[in-house]
């Protein structure tokens, strides 16, 4: 593990390789202790490169085994191994040459993840982003592009698949019960797209026509058992291969697809060209073990890991600097896919959500950056919020900018151009300047710059003049210092909503860009004039959330009851609505009223009641509206001070006002939408359930009692209902003997899977109070928890950190000090998981002073502990910088 303080790499130090690999081939000889690593590699000198220039190849914890270069064994004196690196000098004068490197590793121990490890028996491997020099010494970064031929070796009984990225050439009998298996990729990719598999596992088959005719093999490999549970998986990589092709021109490629869902994953998935390799719970799925949520996530992690094979495998990124260039873009897309399969309105709103929840603390704390960063210490810690979620608002910025029709051109043309490159975000942008015409050299400091930019609006009527003005500034207080803040090109989507719940017209207007809904706002400050305007209109601003912006103020209760009631953009109705009960809730904690009065005003609630009650919106939009912001979601807007403890009380005064004010509207709505079918994972059913069980949160705040929800637990044929009964009883009764049975009969229904005991660990680590501390250090000795697992300490210490505002934000600070030593335990072996897990502590700084300095000191503490990984370490030293 790499403990010492890795260098600054900085974007404006970029130089291109001197060497440069043609083909990579590589030979495994796979054993549980000791494989075999081979690798033949097809170097060549870049032009202009001096012939005694030395060659460096990266490695991690590697031990050289043999070297040679064009079949000579290397003298000692000729070359230098660390196991951090390869230095090889004096190499031959010819430009080409071939570089033969020997190394052996023991992928059963092997706990970090990366590289060469094992999985239940199942030998696997992750490789972004530097995890390939870990089974090699390589160039391994992201602009060298080599065309890989891999062989491997195993016991029949020990591994009967054997799989590689590309298409299967050959395979074979070997003696003494071995056998081989040769993959060949014809794309060239860099290294951290390598991937191999070998194992026994069972598969589902299937196969897709592309547009063009041709037949390519689907392959989905789960555990022997597991095959039913594939089913929707598969279903879902089909619709994402048609809806690829017929939305943005984009065929599949090889002749065969294949997916591999493993147990002990660091991440979601990971997109190695024609061998996907995913973390379980994004693969398997029935009614019995999956919610409503576990199928949308399949299938949205399905469709990216898809995307990718044009949006980061075929166009790669030079540097990891352009990490957006291919997760932005591609989380994008895969949000494109979701809002055409399922509810645009409804996806819409849960990407915002998201964005709010993760994306603006970050850009708001200590680890915020730009979406393209200009330097860092330890890559892995770079796969943030801000690179994948705010990456994909710039893109959708774009598209809204331009026109979806000269987006289109403009991403046709990139695919165009740089087919089979590394690219940067300068060939992204040059792309769409160039098919639209327009300079988007302002618009690239979206890249730039960091924090979420603030618009700081005003308006004013003018009726004899039948003029309405709108008065936007645009602020960035960067919380890097240094960075730049200039004014940015921020696309706001809008209409000027009248009575009649229609978009007033204008005759004229000034001030600033308009192109149909959208104002383009470039200047620190417009003054934008709308010229006959025959009523006072309210203005609806960042309809569909065009701007990853805040804006301040926002408008006065009577104009958001009045946006929520009749703007005829549904998104905005829903923004309008979730303002004004975060802001009223917010009032409440401020002033610290009793727990027994009113939180939310009459009006709003009759506000909620009359969405929940029209059927002419959808049931999960219906659902969303009456979700009352998260906790952590309020003391967001609260900004600093925060007491845990007062916002918990204060949001479950306001459930159980909202509860009892819509308590007859809310039994005829969970009696109403009783299933009368079979559990189906769609849409349209997902909604039903989704706006039942929120009225079934409701009358039990309501009435203050657990039996409907003991009933609902008792009575579920599916895991969506389970689960959420579950949690109400779990976090409103947690000590009551009918939510322990509850918890029993769960536990003792699947205790033999381990992805459905996640559910189990989370709904009781997020349960509110002082107490649940204890219950985790309990849980933690649990069969169904694993210390090796990053599911597993997902589940219940990062569900804990995360997702328990009271419980982990004890005032004594024992949840603090939990956490860090739970990081310190999981440092030893996994570093990527111990510095995620350090992410929950981004906003210490505002909490209240006694909680501040608890959670400070606790850090300090594990700033202090030796062997830390370089991991941690650079998320520590920011922290608390």
């Amino acid at each position: 593990m790499r403990t010492e303080t890795g260098p600054v790499i900085r974007l404006e130090d970029y130089r291109p390789s001197d060497y440069l690999i043609d083909t990579t081939g590589l030979h495994f000889t796979l054993h549980p202790t000791a494989s075999k690593v081979r690798a033949v590699l097809a170097v060549r000198r870049r032009e202009g490169v001096a012939s005694g220039a030395p060659l460096v190849l990266s490695g991690d914890d590697l031990a050289l085994d043999a070297l040679r270069v064009d079949g000579e064994a290397w003298p000692d004196e000729h070359h230098t191994a660390t196991p951090d690196a390869l230095t090889i000098r004096n190499l031959p004068d010819a430009r080409t040459f071939v570089i033969e490197i020997e190394t052996i590793l023991d992928p059963s121990a092997n706990k970090q993840l990366m590289g060469l490890y094992r999985s239940s028996d199942t030998y696997c491997t992750q490789c972004e982003a530097e995890g390939f020099r870990r089974i090699t010494y390589y160039l391994d970064r992201p602009d060298i592009l080599s065309v890989f031929t891999v062989r491997m070796e195993a016991r029949v009984e020990d591994a009967p698949l054997l799989l590689s990225n590309g298409n299967r050439i050959e395979s074979g009998l070997l003696d003494n019960g071995w056998h081989y298996a040769v993959w060949h990729d014809p794309f060239p990719k860099p290294s951290y797209l390598f991937a191999l598999v070998a194992g026994n596992l069972g598969v589902v088959k299937d196969s897709f026509t592309t547009m063009s005719g041709r037949q390519v093999a689907l392959e989905i490999y789960v555990e022997h058992g597991k095959e039913p549970r594939a089913g929707y998986a598969m279903d879902a990589l089909k619709r994402s291969m048609r809806w690829d092709e017929e939305v943005f021109g984009r065929e599949y490629d090889l002749d065969i697809f294949m997916i591999v869902a493993v147990s002990d994953f660091n991440m979601g998935a990971m997109e190695n060209k024609g061998l996907n390799i995913f973390n379980d719970k994004y693969v398997l799925a029935d009614a019995r073990t999956a919610t409503d949520a576990d199928y949308a996530n399949i299938e949205a992690i399905i469709a990216h890991e898809y995307f990718h094979n044009w949006t980061g495998n075929r166009i790669t990124c030079r540097d990891w600097f352009q990490l957006c260039l291919k997760e932005g873009l591609t989380v994008f897309r895969d949000h494109e896919f979701s809002a055409d399969q399922r509810s645009r309105t409804v996806k819409r709103i849960s990407e915002v959500k998201l964005l709010k929840a993760h994306q603006f603390p970050e850009d708001a704390g200590p680890l915020a950056h730009p979406v393209r960063p200009r330097r860092y210490t330890e890559i892995n810690n770079f796969y943030t919020a801000t690179v994948y979620e705010k990456g994909s608002e710039v893109v959708r910025m774009i598209r809204t900018i331009l026109g979806v029709e000269q987006f289109r051109k403009g991403l046709d043309l990139y695919f165009e151009r740089h087919d089979g490159d590394a690219a940067t975000i300068e060939d992204f942008l040059r792309a769409f300047e160039d098919a639209s015409g327009m300079d988007l050299g302002q618009f690239s400091l979206w890249y730039e710059q960091p924090g979420t930019p603030n618009l700081i609006v005003a308006s004013e009527y003018d009726a004899q003049a039948q003029r309405f003005t709108l008065r936007v500034d645009q602020k960035l207080k960067p919380p890097v210092e240094g960075a730049p803040h200039a004014p940015m090109h921020i696309p706001v989507k809008f209409g000027l909503v009248g009575e009649a719940s229609v978009d007033l017209t204008w005759s004229a207007v000034s001030g600033a860009d308009i192109s149909e809904d959208v104002i383009h706002l470039r200047e620190p400050r417009h003054e934008i004039v709308f010229y006959g305007i025959a009523e006072r209109p309210v203005a609806s601003l960042l309809r569909g959330f065009s701007a990853p912006v805040t804006v301040f103020p926002e408008p006065d209760d009577d104009a958001l009851t009045f946006l929520a009631r009749n703007d005829p953009d549904e998104y905005a109705r829903w923004q309008a609505l979730a303002s004004l009960v975060t802001r009223q809730i917010k009032n409440a904690v401020a002033i610290g009223m009793p727990v027994s009065g009113p939180v939310l005003g009459r009006t709003a609630c009759e506000v909620l009641m009359e969405i929940a009650d029209a059927d002419g919106y959808e049931p999960a939009y219906r659902a969303l509206c009456l979700t009352l912001p998260g906790e952590n979601d309020v003391a967001r807007e609260i900004g600093d001070d925060i007491d845990p403890e007062v916002v918990h009380a204060i949001h479950r005064a306001a459930s159980r006002q909202l509860g009892a004010h819509g308590e007859t509207l809310f039994a005829r709505l969970y009696h109403g939408l009783a299933p009368n079918s079979a559990y189906s994972p769609d849409a349209e059913s997902a909604g039903r359930r989704s706006l039942r069980n929120i009225a079934l949160s409701y009358l039990c705040h309501a009435r203050a009692e657990i039996d409907l929800a003991a009933e609902a637990f008792a009575a579920a044929d599916n895991m969506t209902d389970r689960a959420h009964a579950l949690g109400l009883l779990a976090h409103l009764a947690p000590t009551n003997q009918a939510t322990l049975d509850a918890l029993d009969s769960f536990r003792t229904e699947f205790r033999d899977d381990p992805i459905v005991m996640d559910k189990w660990l989370m709904i009781q680590a997020t349960a509110p109070g002082a107490t649940t501390l204890e219950t985790v250090r309990k849980l933690t000795a649990e069969p169904a928890f694993s210390w090796d697992n990053p599911n597993r300490i997902r589940s219940l210490i990062g569900a804990f950190a995360t997702g328990n505002p009271t419980g982990f934000n004890r005032a004594d600070g024992e949840g603090y000090r939990f956490l860090c030593e739970a990081i310190a335990r999981i440092d030893a072996n996994n570093p990527q998981v111990s510095a995620r897990l350090l992410t929950a502590m981004r906003s210490w700084r505002n909490l209240e002073s006694g909680r501040r300095e608890q959670a400070r000191a606790a850090m300090a503490a594990l700033a202090e502990r030796k062997n830390l990984s370089r991991d941690l370490k650079d998320i520590l030293e920011r922290t608390l910088a």
